[in-house]
């Protein structure tokens, strides 16, 4: 699935780059009745008041892996509690995607507090949910605006948002920014690149293995040679094996961090200039990943995650997305009719000629990636 901004307008580029992401796959769209799984609150002979009622009749709604700034999941969160008077009980913030779908499983018998009713994960693990029947399907009032390739075709899964791999870097410890991938390994990055996550785990730290391969002649259908850039990156004593966060970046533990341009865009405006914050889009080897939602098959509060689903992928949910820099599933129809937030819009960063991987593309590098940084790479990154 290849992606490329043109030279033109930031609102044109954009647009081209949701056609082209979102063309690979087809599936079918439509909806069914509200009445069930794989219902829509806006078609057949459901309301979505009626949604509502059901919703805050349950009393409240878990999710996990959402950190309050991960692109602008704070607005979403609170804006949702605001609205409807739900609370959100946050499971596991740190979490990654793999993690996600074990918490489904683990809390299969148990829907407590500890069971996720929705997920936001990496679209790998869209259709390995829905191989291990983890999700309840539902097709959002929305379900025809949300581009085909994007969502499952029965509403088990459906895109969200995507972003680019940028390098976050704190200019205070780092004098030279560095602008490709291949600049990583030079020496004066000792002890100062990390990933912002387990690249066994995190689908965010994956991509940043796999996009760094790009430099040593990887592409979208071959990932090894990302492992192989990151044994030289950790033999040469570059590479920090820590979880990169905003506080080990300020604190120069981990001084330049491989992030989306989201979360690297969100801890630069959180930090305020101090420390000061860089965000760098390689020039070349530019990637992108989209992420996805479901909902768990046993979800304790059903009705709350269908409203959860409703309410992101709203207009009002969609440019929440768009003011943490991350571009939002409904992008182009948005754009269409106008309903884009300009100011959100205009931040977003250049990213030109960014590449983004099919879900068969992604199935096959997860596993070279996941099953040989113990054995290329072999250090731990926690």
């Amino acid at each position: 699935m290849l992606s490329t901004h043109r030279t033109v307008t930031r609102a044109a580029g954009l647009l081209v780059v949701a056609s082209f992401v979102f063309a690979a796959c087809s599936s079918s769209s439509g909806s069914a009745s509200p009445a069930g799984a794989g219902a829509s609150a806006g078609a057949g002979g459901g309301t979505l008041d009626a949604l509502i009622a059901a919703a805050k009749a349950e009393g409240g709604l878990n999710t996990i892996a959402l950190p309050r700034d991960w692109c602008n999941y704070a607005d979403i969160i609170d804006g949702f509690t605001a609205k409807y008077g739900i609370p959100i009980n946050g499971l596991n913030p740190g979490g990654g995607s793999k993690d996600e779908l074990e918490a489904i499983k683990a809390n299969k018998d148990n829907p407590g507090p500890q069971a996720p009713d929705v997920v936001d994960v990496g679209l790998s693990y869209g259709p390995q949910g829905v191989t291990e029947g983890l999700y309840a399907p539902y097709k959002v009032s929305n379900w025809d605006t949300i581009p085909a390739s994007a969502k499952d075709a029965d509403g088990n899964w459906y895109g969200d948002y995507y972003g680019v791999l940028s390098f976050e870097v704190n200019t205070s410890a780092v004098k030279n920014v560095p602008k490709e991938w291949a600049d990583l390994l030079k020496p004066e990055y000792k002890n100062q690149v990390a990933l912002a996550g387990d690249p066994t785990a995190s689908n965010q730290a994956t991509s940043g293995v796999w996009a760094s391969g790009f430099a040593e002649g990887g592409s979208l259908d071959n990932a090894e040679p990302g492992l192989q850039f990151f044994k030289k990156l950790n033999d040469a004593g570059n590479f920090v094996p820590v979880i990169g966060n905003a506080t080990t970046v300020a604190s120069g533990e981990t001084p330049i961090r491989i992030a989306w341009t989201y979360n690297a865009l969100a801890d630069k405006d959180s930090l305020k200039g101090n420390p000061p914050i860089e965000v760098v889009v390689p020039t070349t080897g530019r990637f992108g990943g989209l992420y996805v939602q479901a909902i768990s098959k046993y979800a304790p509060h059903p009705n709350a995650a269908k409203l959860w689903m409703e309410y992101i992928y709203s207009d009002e949910g969609q440019n929440a997305y768009l003011k943490g820099y991350c571009v939002p599933a409904r992008h182009e129809d948005m754009l269409a009719k106008s309903t884009v937030n300009a100011e959100s819009e205009a931040k977003l960063p250049d990213t030109k000629g960014v590449v983004l991987p099919t879900q068969d593309q992604i199935t096959k590098a997860s596993e070279v990636i996941t099953k040989g940084w113990p054995t290329t790479v072999g250090v731990q990154v926690q």
